[in-house]
């Protein structure tokens, strides 16, 4: 706060007013009067200081109103926001009452002395004092001589009596206005360096600032301060329909909780108020039980005396009562200041037990639907390891387990996500179209990895691949090592799978099976032999029939060691496709004739793993058998 200081003119005025009041002080007096007694002035409770700091602690304390308008989003928070708003209106026009009934009584105050220890006040007020009694004896002796010249025969020497009173009213009238002018310069400073008028214009102008607009009249009476707090709020959350997710329920709670902080932050910055005004009622109602106590003794008093003192008890009891009036205007503001500041506090702790209610409540909720989604996904897991148990348990090819265990994945973790954002989702429809844009955006985004997902299912399926079968994309032939959700990778064999690894490991997307482009081979579980073929030049003129016999025999022979296996093989062909045949598993010789001569064709099936050995041994064997044969 800044502090009020006179002017540098006026500063220089002070020694040139001391003075004068001096002389007059000391000029004489034409009629001697006795000085009227005057009524001892009561003791301000606050300095001018200490009433800016009233000031401003109870507009900081109603400044906080728009902090409640804030946090008042329930219709009882409404209410509650409307009766504090009345009383918040009618404390701070009490606390500017309240200011200006103590700049009233510093007015009065004593001033402080003059360096020469004598006091310059004093002695004006003295000299006023002495120059109204003055004025009030010439008045009384003009108007008696006015009277008297209406009936004298001999009028000349009331006439120049009455010119004479009449100077003597001007000169005293003209002391008087000096006086007067001394005194509102040389009073200027209470003992905390504030005057008196200019006390009053600071608190004219906070009380503007709080009313807005208003007037300083209008603030005093608390018209301003009143239209201002009562005017609708500006905004005021909606109450939003009923959400149950639980970011919401926990966004609630956090909410309340500090909603109740807000509240208690309030009720103390109002107890704080309330304890500063019962610190100003206090010495008031102690000298008020003084005033009583000598009021009881006069009045005693005046039952026991004579007629001769009854005057001086009547100026005693008409002072008593000024000093009753002059602390009636500071404790009835007072007192009304500690009953609203009550109720004030009384609303707000109401709203608090209110706010607490919610809060318990929020949590209830928050923790019922926290238990609900533990006990969903408690179920969830439980079923997905029962799902696990009895795939182990019941489905014993490799291949088909590892298929349910895969779903078993899949489903678990969807029924997981769906479960966890139902519940901390507030409303289907948001949970609906944030689906929904999420999915055409990864949709677009990831369009290539999807068709890959997408075609490892159809790679897992009836005539799947799995680890270790052999297959062939394009120009590649490879052993599977790696079937992933998204890519394959092989082990790539030489020679078309004849002349074993080569080092070298390939990787395909899954979405190889939906190109045209570039098939996919792969043998039938169980499966792993190759058809091969030899063609050879027969010699002319020789028995082809014979001939075809005789190398039918030999590769026949070559292969018998495989033929079991083979066998079998061609049964899982059969069973595994449904056929009714799964192929003849018997070498083949083929006879094709034309002009220079017949070419023999043998076909006969050869295991993958030695089929260059058997490839080998075949070879030897046909060649031997066409060497043997001769022309007829």
């Amino acid at each position: 706060m800044r502090k009020l200081k006179l002017y540098p003119w006026m500063s220089g005025l002070a020694p040139a007013l001391v003075m004068s009041i001096r002389v007059m002080a000391a000029a004489p007096t034409d009629s001697p009067a006795a000085a009227p007694v005057v009524a001892p002035s009561v003791a301000a409770p606050m300095t001018g200081k200490q009433v800016i700091q009233v000031l401003d602690q109870t507009i900081d304390w109603f400044r906080m109103l728009g902090i409640q308008q804030q946090a008042a989003n329930e219709p009882s928070d409404l209410l509650i926001l409307y009766d504090n708003r009345q009383i918040a209106s009618q404390v701070i026009a009490l606390a500017f009452t309240i200011a200006r009934a103590d700049v009233d009584l510093l007015a009065h105050q004593p001033p402080p002395k003059d360096p020469g220890g004598t006091s310059a006040a004093s002695q004006l007020s003295q000299l006023e004092n002495k120059y109204a009694a003055q004025g009030a004896n010439v008045q009384s002796e003009l108007d008696a001589a006015q009277a008297q010249l209406a009936k004298a025969e001999q009028k000349a020497p009331l006439q120049a009596k009455i010119s004479e009173l009449q100077g003597e009213l001007e000169l005293i009238n003209a002391r008087t206005t000096l006086l007067a002018t001394i005194f509102s310069l040389t009073n200027q400073n209470d003992t905390s360096g504030f005057s008196a008028s200019a006390l009053r214009s600071q608190i004219d102008a906070m009380a503007v600032t709080v009313s807005g607009t208003s007037t300083p009249a209008d603030a005093a009476s608390g018209g301003g301060a009143s239209a201002a707090s009562t005017a609708p709020p500006s905004s005021i959350s909606k109450i939003a329909a009923a959400r149950f997710g639980i970011w919401d329920l926990a966004a609630n709670a956090v909410r309340l909780s500090e909603k109740a902080a807000t509240v208690a932050v309030i009720d103390e910055r109002a107890a704080a108020l309330q304890n500063t005004f019962a610190r100003i009622r206090g010495p008031i109602v102690d000298e008020l039980k003084t005033l009583s106590a000598r009021g009881d003794s006069v009045t005693a008093q005046a039952d026991t005396t004579d007629s001769a003192t009854l005057n001086h008890v009547r100026d005693q009891l008409e002072l008593l009562s000024n000093q009753f009036k002059q602390i009636s205007a500071l404790l009835i503001p007072l007192s009304k200041e500690g009953v609203l500041l009550n109720q004030y506090r009384r609303n707000l702790a109401s709203w608090r037990d209110a706010i607490g209610n919610q809060y318990h409540g929020a949590l209830k909720t928050l923790g019922v639907r926290v238990g609900m989604l533990l006990v969903l996904l408690a179920l969830v897991c439980a079923a997905a390891e029962v799902w696990r148990l009895a795939v182990i348990r019941y489905i014993q090819d490799p291949r088909r387990r590892y298929q349910f265990l895969l779903l078993r994945r899949i489903a678990f973790w969807c029924l997981v996500v769906v479960i966890v954002g139902f519940a901390f989702a507030s409303e289907l429809g948001s949970v609906v179209t944030f689906a929904g844009l999420i999915t055409a955006g990864l949709a677009v985004a990831m369009q290539s990895v999807l068709v890959s997902i997408v075609g490892y299912f159809f790679l897992i399926g009836k005539y799947g691949i799995r680890v270790g079968d052999r297959v062939q994309i394009g120009e590649v032939t490879g052993e599977v090592i790696d079937l992933g959700l998204v890519r394959l990778h092989l082990m790539e064999l030489g020679g078309h799978g004849l002349l074993g690894p080569t080092g070298r490991v390939v990787a395909f997307a899954n979405s190889i099976v939906f190109q045209v482009s570039s098939g996919l081979f792969k043998q039938i579980h169980g499966v792993n032999f190759v058809w091969r073929e030899i063609s050879l030049s027969l010699p002319a003129g020789i028995d082809y029939a014979a001939a075809k016999a005789k190398l039918t025999a030999a590769v026949t022979e070559a292969v018998k060691d495989e033929r079991a296996e083979i066998e079998l093989q061609s049964k899982e062909i059969e069973r595994a496709t449904a056929a009714s045949f799964g192929g003849d598993s018997q070498p083949r010789v083929q006879l094709s004739f034309s002009a220079a001569g017949a070419d023999a064709h043998v076909r006969y099936p050869a295991h993958l793993q030695n089929a260059a050995e058997i490839d080998e041994r075949v070879s030897q064997s046909l060649v031997a058998v066409v060497a043997s044969l001769k022309p007829k």
